[in-house]
């Protein structure tokens, strides 16, 4: 299996060298158009590989839809963990109910009570 993860890591560097070679070209990225920039007086702008505004467009997209759905799933991750809090305390009562019950029984006898 570790190779197989090797292998599909292997064959996506390989793609992502090829698609940044045949794509070296620069590009010009600018703040706002033209038009924008002569009523502003002024226009930000920057030289690019292509291939690096590419994979910087879809590593930003990442990074935004993981920290989207992270936000997104907050109230599920809270419920799970009231939940398990509850699971834990109810686990301890229980406990406690059965050394109460079990308190000046025989030992072994409490062991086959507790077993069944």
């Amino acid at each position: 299996m570790r190779y197989i993860r090797y292998a599909v890591l292997f064959v996506l560097a390989a793609v992502l060298v090829s698609v940044s070679l045949a794509n070296s070209a620069a590009v010009e990225l600018k703040l706002m158009p033209d038009a924008f920039a002569e009523l502003a007086g002024f226009n930000y702008g920057i030289s690019l590989p292509l291939f690096a505004v590419v994979l910087g467009g879809v590593g930003a997209g990442l990074v935004i839809g993981f920290l989207w759905e992270w936000l997104r799933e907050h109230k599920h991750r809270s419920e799970a963990g009231a939940k398990a809090r509850e699971v834990r305390k109810l686990n301890r009562e229980v406990t406690r109910l059965k050394k109460q019950k079990n308190e000046g029984k025989d030992e072994v006898l409490a062991l086959l009570e507790d077993a069944s």
